[in-house]
């Protein structure tokens, strides 16, 4: 009905100007002269921008300032100075490949409605498998999933429905209670996916880490033992590659032996730290996943392709598809007029899955593996560079000796605590400080780092330092940050 929405030419002459209106608020500046993030309340931010939905559609000009704000009061991942999680900025070519994503809009369950897209998932997973040192499909197999979460929870029901297929048809009423195993540092998805397969979360065994964060072989022979012991069944252990804190990796191939002594599946999370595969020079410390059963890597973390862009990897042929196909007719009718062998949806557990692969293939297509590689080495020269200029800097405290991945996490003392005795009340003062430096940094706009208590460690908060691929991290980056913290926290 006329004048019930906008008209085509207006909608796109929003979508012609909008990458002008991005350029002229700044949203692709990587230079580090723009604020990481204008900070306002919630109720605040609520009053500046006009959030309400309303019977009578806006004006252009109305749109345009929406849009304009939007820009203007989110968090800019692009800056060189946002290391406060595990992402950060966006690569180019995967950015024109989530727009091209977006434009096509079309699902990615058969190859009747995603045949380019199909072709390409099926390239990226057969790249990833080979980097992952898995066989290639059909004997290896992959999807891409909303993120590592999910990956984990494929990994648990692919190594149940292996071990007890019966419980696809029975459930779990026929089954004794099962057992599954993760270090205290790994991610808490795997809690969640205890509770939603129906494990319990009391079935989750959580073995105790070293002094580096990482899991303890011996410590996991002692939980399958207990788990046993208790009449569980155990099945499933979950390993991390650059845990979610301390960037840890558990030793694999230590941890690859048990799980064959004692018949059970092995899943690594590499949602960060697999993408040091890509270097020749830190892939080693991946040493062992090619032992592992399954496997999760998250690209859109420390490697810089758009949200979401994750992928499950595994073992076993046909394994995937036997553990989450239902059969619907009315989609993957096996008589079509081409090889259905390339539909990939009834191996998934959604129905309508969002084309992800596209925003990988063509930045892996545009920089091949050499540029790939280039910008992990960059990232973690980085990383290795802030670290050697604050383990002996007054003030800085390294919460552990040495890191692994793209994660440096450091107390920083301010100099009023100095030279006083390190008592209990010591250390609460600079947990409270270190959260009140975090605030001056929000209202200040200039830098971002997260911090985070580890409870486990019986340590209070300290910050966080992550160093990612994109935008591309120099030593000088490095150097504002160090600087801006101190200046920051100089009259605390």
């Amino acid at each position: 009905m006329e004048g019930s929405r906008s008209t085509d030419g207006t909608s796109f002459e929003l979508l012609s100007r909008l990458l002008e209106i991005l350029r002229e608020e700044n949203a692709f500046n990587e230079s580090g002269d723009e604020p990481v993030v204008r900070f306002v309340q919630p109720e605040e931010l609520r009053n500046r921008m006009p959030m309400d939905l309303d019977e009578e559609p806006a004006t252009k000009e109305e749109i345009e300032t929406a849009v304009r704000q939007t820009i203007r009061y989110s968090v800019k991942t692009t800056s060189p100075h946002f290391h406060n999680q595990l992402y950060a900025g966006i690569e180019v070519y995967g950015l024109a490949g989530s727009w091209l994503t977006d434009v096509l809009n079309t699902s990615q369950y058969t190859y009747e409605v995603s045949p380019v897209f199909t072709l390409m998932e099926r390239q990226v997973i057969g790249k990833s498998l080979k980097l992952f040192g898995y066989p290639q499909f059909p004997e290896g197999d992959g999807i891409f999933c909303p993120g590592g979460s999910i990956s984990a929870m494929y990994g648990m029901a692919v190594a149940r429905f292996n071990k007890f297929p019966d419980v696809k048809r029975k459930g779990l009423a026929g089954l004794p209670p099962l057992a599954c195993f993760t270090s205290e540092a790994g991610h808490y998805s795997i809690t969640k996916g205890a509770h939603w397969l129906g494990l319990g979360t009391d079935h989750v065994y959580k073995v105790e880490t070293d002094e580096l964060g990482r899991m303890r072989p011996d410590k996991l022979s002692s939980a399958i033992a207990e788990a046993r012991k208790q009449g569980n069944v155990p099945f499933f252990v979950n390993a991390t590659c650059g845990t979610t804190v301390l960037g840890s990796f558990d030793p694999l191939p230590e941890i690859a032996a048990i799980c064959k002594k004692e018949d059970l599946w092995l899943h690594v999370d590499a949602c960060l730290g697999g993408t040091l595969l890509l270097s020749e020079k830190y892939r080693a410390r991946l040493k062992g996943v090619e032992l592992s059963n399954s496997v999760a890597w998250n690209p859109h973390k420390m490697l810089g392709a758009p949200f979401q862009c994750s992928m499950f990897l595994t073992k076993g042929k046909n394994l995937m598809h036997e553990t989450n196909c239902a059969g619907a007719k009315y989609l993957f009718q096996q008589d079509k007029h081409y090889d259905v062998s390339w539909d990939t949806g009834d191996k998934s557990l959604q129905c309508g899955r969002k084309v992800d692969t596209l925003k990988l293939w063509l930045m892996w297509k545009a920089r091949g593996t050499r540029g790939l590689r280039e910008s992990v080495d960059t990232a973690m020269h980085a990383a290795e560079y802030f670290f050697e200029r604050i383990k002996n800097r007054e003030g800085f405290r390294l919460v552990l000796p040495s890191y692994e991945c793209c994660n440096i996490c450091f107390w920083y003392v301010p100099p009023s605590m100095r030279g006083q005795e390190e008592t209990q009340d010591w250390w609460n003062k600079l947990y409270r400080i270190t959260a009140k430096i975090k605030e001056l940094m929000m209202l200040d706009g200039s830098l971002m780092i997260g911090y985070t208590p580890l409870t486990y460690k019986n340590h209070g908060n300290f910050f966080r330092m992550v160093v990612t691929c994109q935008p591309p991290k120099t030593e000088a980056s490095m150097d504002f940050a160090i600087d801006k913290l101190e200046q920051l926290a100089r009259d605390l």
